[in-house]
């Protein structure tokens, strides 16, 4: 990003997109204010990597017309003419058409933790619960293997709070998945 660049203010989810620079760099709407992200260090992208390919492996193998998709924007149904949260992972069973911008209908949302996004990304996942057709939100840690899942219950409500998952199995009841939990960490060492 250049130094030069001035970032507006107060901008709407269409005003953002015809704003976005081309410059590499991924950029998400918070409350009408662009804020950059910084490119993923390599044990984070090996565990995005693995998710993507367990998720998506098993969405074939279950014939399940849904699709894992790679930092897709979502707009939370909270202020949505002022947010564009970008999540690591999205899986939605809704076909794509050649207009979307962001996605559509998500199921599951998935972030990986790294401590130096702890902030950001715990008020994006508080975000996407305002998503009415959101199921399940997993948050994968990078420093240790353990995953944080809210499930939404039946009546529609949400947890307080997430479900510790540090060993056995990592359930996603909106798409049929139930897989150990190490082996999405298989890539990434100790």
């Amino acid at each position: 990003m250049s130094a030069s660049l001035k970032l507006p203010f107060d901008l709407t989810v269409e005003q953002f997109f015809e704003w976005c620079p081309n410059d590499n760099v991924r950029w998400q709407l918070v409350d009408g204010e662009p804020q950059a992200m910084a490119p993923t260090r390599p044990r984070h992208g090996l565990l995005q990597a693995e998710i993507t390919r367990i998720i998506g492996n098993h969405l074939l193998e279950t014939g399940r017309p849904c699709n894992v998709v790679d930092a897709p924007g979502v707009v939370p149904e909270l202020r949505a003419s002022k947010n564009l949260r970008i999540p690591d992972l999205g899986v939605t069973c809704t076909p794509p058409s050649g207009e979307d911008r962001s996605l559509r209908e998500p199921v599951v949302l998935i972030e990986i933790l790294s401590p130096s996004n702890r902030r950001e990304t715990w008020a994006n996942v508080w975000a996407y619960t305002t998503i009415s057709t959101v199921q399940d939100i997993v948050v994968f840690h990078v420093e240790e293997r353990r995953a944080e899942l809210l499930r939404r219950r039946q009546d529609g409500a949400w947890p307080v709070e997430p479900a510790q998952v540090k060993s056995g199995d990592l359930v996603l009841e909106s798409i049929g998945f139930r897989g150990p939990l190490e082996s999405f960490y298989r890539t990434v060492g100790s």
